[in-house]
């Protein structure tokens, strides 16, 4: 009996620890710590740099891998894969600037990810539904810190994405980064920091409904699901600037 209760517990754990780890050298990788075609450390030095077991660490590089950062080269190593800059196109974090930026962000994301949520239902293999399944889990954490949650958010969409079978849906993705997810932005904290319960609770819904329709591969509702969170996300961030604003002209 005790045996029983002890193996999910480990297995969670395990679980919560990969997923850390995958967010850590997922930030390195897009912040250019570690380069594209760059070799990533070995098992060993790893270990040695978290604290964590062998198992952690390979589940950890097998997230990488499903979510198309990294490639493994049998005898050689595992190296993060170097995915081109498409030509013409670039988002530069930095020009995310005003509220009309935010929103135009916003509807190309509707109408790259509604789609690509309808293709998951389709394409989606049961691995991939339990990778989204454990971002979810991580975002929903009660301890869970904003970057933290920030980097599950942006792992739940690249899932998603990933599981259309289309390798362009994943890039495109990859290109734009966790700056395409509103909580990165300085007004969209305020706003959670000031109603963070209601937001978090609101996010959390919207996010397994897309889950529970991709689990049941219901298309329609994938991509329903899809297009509310996100209009509701464009709405929230409207909100947002617009109360900062105000706030801004009584302190001037």
């Amino acid at each position: 009996m005790d045996h029983q209760n002890v193996q999910p517990t480990v297995r969670r754990k395990h679980r919560s620890l990969a997923q850390e780890l995958v967010t850590e050298l997922s930030r390195r990788i897009r912040e250019g710590e570690i380069e594209r075609g760059a070799k990533l450390p070995t098992e060993s030095q790893v270990m040695d740099e978290h604290k964590v077991s062998r198992t952690v660490v390979r589940e950890a590089i097998s997230r990488l891998q499903a979510a198309g950062l990294v490639e493994t080269r049998h005898g050689i190593g595992t190296f993060v894969r170097d995915i081109p800059s498409p030509s013409g196109f670039c988002i530069d974090p930095e020009t995310i600037v005003t509220l009309h930026d935010v929103l135009a962000v916003l509807e190309l994301r509707i109408s790259l990810e509604v789609e690509a949520a309808g293709l998951a239902c389709v394409r989606r293999t049961d691995e991939q539904l339990r990778l989204m399944r454990d971002s979810l889990d991580a975002l929903n954490s009660p301890a869970v810190s904003v970057d933290y949650a920030v980097a599950a958010d942006f792992q739940f969409h690249q899932q998603i994405a990933l599981a259309t079978g289309n390798r362009y849906f994943t890039d495109i993705m990859l290109h734009m980064g966790v700056s395409i997810i509103p909580r990165t932005r300085l007004h969209s904290k305020r706003l959670v920091n000031d109603a963070k319960e209601p937001y978090l609770e609101r996010l959390s819904r919207e996010h397994e409904d897309i889950y529970q329709a991709i689990a049941r591969r219901d298309a329609d509702a994938a991509r329903a699901a899809m297009r509310l969170h996100l209009s509701n996300s464009r709405e929230r961030m409207r909100k947002a600037y617009e109360a900062f604003d105000a706030a801004a002209a009584l302190t001037s």
